[in-house]
């Protein structure tokens, strides 16, 4: 009986002695585990399931060097749903040092000017958009990203469809009229494109990662396209302003600007990807 006891008591402080073990390994376990990245660009990301579209116009229509339409393969990718804003713009700008935009409206710092908050940020040059994004832990689309967010898989003309463009769809073709010119960023729904994302038709034009050249989609690869691998001071923008005609507005309409160029129509949003990762080049 003694031994039966002596073994028993053995057999439970073995237990015991694993049970403290196991509890030690998962408070270790659970310091030790990441924590969630904590996003400081406070902006929702719509993501974009992985698959082909279809991408530029057929031969014939729109612009040379929207053509010729293809199949295109990209994985999955998020993208911010809206223009970056003034006010998440300054926050970048008050964390990093970077220096602020040109003001538009005024000859004061663009920091002091009231009531634009929810405005796109404008006179931003290439360089200047892709350190944002950094900042975010993001990058600029691509722009095959941009114009599968845009159309859908369908090839539609515009984001809403191929009905033509109305006041209530798009901010375009318009002159300048200071704080009166652009709208709010998501603030005309009747814009939004198959997958929820707002303005990409007008209000201003979008910087996007490749380099540009008129000939690259008539040998582009149909998967994941990142752009030519060219260098040069010409990049892609996209998407057209509150000044471009209807033909510049539309989901394949292509646009270029030099790494300097800063203007009233010009801004941006960034994208990540959710799988293979794309790099800026």
């Amino acid at each position: 009986m003694t031994y039966r006891l002596k073994k028993k008591r053995t057999g439970w402080d073995t237990i015991a002695a694993l049970m403290a073990l196991a509890s030690a390994i998962a408070i270790t376990t659970a310091v030790a585990a990441p924590t969630a990245q904590k996003e400081v660009d406070q902006v929702r990301m719509v993501t974009i399931p992985a698959g082909a579209f279809l991408m530029g116009n057929p031969d014939g229509k729109g612009r040379a060097d929207e053509s010729p339409q293809r199949s295109v393969h990209l994985d999955e990718f998020a993208i911010d749903q809206v223009e970056v804003t003034n006010e998440r713009y300054l926050v970048f700008v008050a964390t990093t040092g970077h220096r602020s935009p040109l003001n538009p409206y005024g000859a004061d710092p663009l920091s002091s000017v009231k009531g634009i908050e929810q405005l796109p940020v404008v006179q931003t040059t290439w360089y200047d958009a892709t350190s944002y994004c950094s900042w975010a832990k993001k990058r600029l689309p691509t722009e095959a990203e941009w114009e599968k967010a845009a159309r859908g898989t369908d090839g539609r003309l515009f984001p809403w469809g191929n009905e033509p463009a109305t006041t209530k769809r798009a901010n375009f073709d318009r002159e300048w009229d200071e704080e009166k010119t652009l709208h709010p960023v998501g603030s005309l729904p009747g814009g939004d494109s198959p997958y929820g994302v707002k303005d990409m038709s007008g209000n201003v034009r979008e910087w996007v990662q490749d380099w540009y050249d008129a000939e690259y989609y008539q040998h582009a690869p149909n998967r994941n396209p990142q752009g030519p691998d060219k260098k040069g001071v010409v990049r892609s923008i996209r998407g057209g302003s509150w000044h471009s005609p209807i033909s510049d507005i539309t989901t394949t309409g292509r646009g270029r600007g030099g790494f300097a160029l800063q203007t009233h129509g010009t801004g941006f949003r960034c994208a990540r990807g959710l799988g293979n990762q794309l790099q800026q080049k």
